[in-house]
């Protein structure tokens, strides 16, 4: 199995970056969407409430804001309501009266929320205003059941519900898109090469200093003032192609699961690593190619990569020239290692100098 799952999740990432938008590699600053999160009450529910304290308090703040007014002492019986918590995105740009979708979280005891209906909650932001009103009939995936010795079969998360376009969008958030005489674009993964690129590339397009790289991930570009033109002007510029730079050399090792993700930059030199009964040897040849008399070729000295695996059984791989880390872990896990074991030689192999590349365990 573990041999499977080695094989399986060791890939080779690709051997060339094809050309990619602007809009797939970055994002325009200040345009992002915000988090909003409530608190209240999920009703109807067939007997697969709660009973808690903060629910019954709850409650009675529902009913005191329609004028009734429990006497005290009294407790409810209220095994058909829940308190929930409310978390949903605001998109950028979102306008009052517009729906967004909600998702819907016991925070007590309740069973299941299937069947339930959230009254209406109001979503604040992090400054605690409040951006949007939800309310609606909960849709909920899974399902529990329980028999009276304790046994339980659930399935999924019963607990958890949506409600499609379940808010209502009450307050827009100012952005600061149409502001100034620049647009910035701050890039997903840093990389000073691909920030270069970027700016090259609008520079091509748009014309000279038009854009420049501020450091290895923002990129600031001259536009126009006016809204309606910044949109097209952004629509334009989205839609350029560029060709990332190539990742830092990086061995991706995930010790937990066997996972290894291997950087096509990644190289290996002369090397001889022996772990418990496996032994890895890497050696480098020189080989030289000599051209036919009347061929008026060149005389051409190639570098041979041999590398040899062995184990007590003595079995063996011989790698044709060139080979690779992926050669390596590929001969490692044919004779049976395990993935503890391909760590410990890639560790061993960075100490001792003969991996060229990060490596990271995560």
């Amino acid at each position: 199995m573990n041999r499977l799952i080695v094989a399986l999740l060791t890939l080779m990432l690709s051997a060339t970056a094809g050309a990619e938008r602007i809009k797939d590699l970055a994002q325009v600053e200040g345009v992002r969407s915000n988090n909003l999160v409530g608190y209240g009450l999920v009703v109807g529910l067939p007997g697969t409430g709660e009973q808690t304290v903060y629910t019954e308090q709850s409650f009675k703040t529902f009913l005191s804001n329609f004028g009734i007014t429990l006497p005290s002492g009294v407790k409810p019986k209220i095994k058909n309501v829940a308190a929930v918590a409310i978390s949903a995105e605001l998109p950028a740009f979102a306008k009052p009266g517009q729906l967004i979708d909600i998702t819907v979280s016991s925070v007590g005891s309740a069973e299941s929320l299937r069947g339930g209906t959230l009254l209406q909650t109001f979503l604040k932001g992090v400054d605690g205003k409040v951006y949007a009103v939800a309310q609606g009939n909960l849709a909920v995936g899974g399902f529990g059941v329980s028999g009276q010795d304790g046994s339980k079969v659930i399935a999924n998360t019963p607990t958890v519900g949506r409600i499609p376009n379940g808010a209502v969008v009450e307050r827009e958030v100012p952005l600061p898109f149409g502001q100034g005489d620049f647009l910035t674009f701050n890039l997903h993964r840093g990389d000073f090469s691909t920030a270069q690129r970027l700016a090259d590339a609008i520079n091509e397009l748009v014309g000279p200093d038009t854009a420049a790289p501020i450091d290895s991930t923002s990129i600031r570009v001259l536009a126009p003032r006016d809204v309606s033109q910044r949109v097209g002007y952004l629509a334009t510029l989205e839609n350029i192609e560029v060709e990332p730079a190539d990742e830092s050399a990086k061995v991706i090792v995930n010790a937990r699961t066997g996972t290894i993700v291997i950087g096509k930059n990644v190289r290996l030199y002369a090397a001889a690593v022996t772990h418990g009964g496996l032994t890895v040897t890497i050696a480098e040849s020189q080989q030289v190619s000599q051209p036919n008399p009347l061929s008026e070729g060149e005389t051409v000295v190639t570098q041979q990569s041999i590398i040899d695996v062995s184990r007590d059984d003595s079995r063996m791989f011989v790698f044709n020239p060139g080979s690779t880390l992926d050669d390596l872990v590929r001969a490692i896990n044919a004779v049976g290692a395990a993935p503890g074991d391909i760590v410990a030689i890639l560790e061993a192999l960075r100490e001792a100098g003969a991996l060229r590349g990060q490596l990271v365990v995560i």
